[in-house]
């Protein structure tokens, strides 16, 4: 029997991983008695005694509670942004190179993806180790999110009776250009200088879309959408979480396909002579509660699929 502290199972995705974690058989749920959730000793003690400690906090409290831990106690993985960079952590992207789901595997401390930045990276990284892009190439992404990655605020303004009719409407956002998630999107795809970044929340509960525009001035040399299908292919062989389709595979796309799945599909459209290359995927799932759940498996020695939903079927 395998224990987890969640800490901060009140919030969008501590709710999701606690109600996900109560179905599987082999987990037993740690928590604090209701006067000791915002005790910080309290919290320290069970993150001591469990196998591993899932934080679904706010940035400065999962820092707190890291630092009162102490390098060496307890194993943790932070579905916050406060440690995605930090070197005491592991980056939990489990395809980002061929050793990562070992290293999440012995890890102490894992930092689960930002959801805009896991579409991003995944798209960029193939491409610049693949050497079709620079580090330096002057990239841009736009990626469209429902609206639960807000959080429970957002997601009460978008399902409050007689909201703002505003909301009905796309809502491009972080528009000064220093949106959390670009660091780890330097950092993890390989870059040198920063893309221009348009998140983009959309009237839908859940889903994401992230789209890498790929002009031919920015690639080392002209690519046809078979051609940049092939290098993912290549990276992301093998990989269960992750699966490429054929190029255009359809004449409009649905960011909502995935929503409640875990998975991430890859595909590039176009033509010989303009091309992008997309990411689709749910918010809540390979962008959030999946993702930690995928490293929590192999922290626990269990199969990287165990209780995910991929592809409209649920992992044993």
């Amino acid at each position: 029997m395998a224990t987890v502290f969640i800490d901060g199972s009140q919030g969008t995705t501590g709710l999701r991983i606690e109600r996900r974690l109560r179905e599987r058989p082999g987990i037993q749920l740690l928590s604090p008695a209701p006067d000791e959730r915002k005790d910080l000793q309290a919290r320290v003690r069970l993150a001591r005694q469990a196998d591993v400690t899932i934080l679904c906090l706010p940035d400065d409290a999962s820092r707190e509670l890291v630092d009162a831990l102490g390098p060496q106690e307890g194993r943790v993985i932070d579905a916050s942004s406060a440690h995605r960079t930090d070197e005491r952590f592991v980056y939990g992207f489990v395809e980002l190179k061929r050793e990562q789901a070992r290293r999440i595997a012995q890890s102490r401390r894992v930092s689960v993806p930002g959801c805009h930045a896991g579409g991003c990276v995944a798209l960029a990284r193939p491409l610049v180790k693949g050497g079709a892009l620079a580090a330096d190439a002057p990239l841009s992404f736009t990626s469209l999110t429902g609206y639960s990655g807000g959080g429970k605020k957002m997601i009460a303004d978008y399902q409050r009776l007689g909201r703002d009719p505003a909301l009905g409407a796309p809502r491009p956002y972080a528009l000064g250009q220093q949106h959390k998630h670009l660091p780890e999107v330097v950092r993890y795809a390989g870059l040198s200088v920063a893309p221009v970044f348009l998140p983009v929340v959309v009237d839908v509960y859940s889903g994401m879309l992230v789209c890498l525009p790929l002009p031919t001035g920015i690639m080392r040399r002209a690519f046809t959408p078979e051609e940049l299908t092939d290098l993912y292919r290549v990276f992301y062989e093998g990989q269960p979480l992750i699966r490429v389709l054929d190029p255009n595979p359809e004449t409009s796309l649905d960011s909502m396909k995935l929503s409640g799945e875990d998975g991430m599909e890859l595909f590039v459209t176009g033509n010989a002579e303009r091309v992008a290359a997309w990411a689709r995927f749910d918010n809540l799932g390979k962008g959030a509660s999946g993702a930690a759940l995928a490293c929590l498996n192999l922290m626990l020695g269990r199969p990287l699929t165990e209780g995910l939903t991929l592809w409209n079927r649920k992992g044993e």
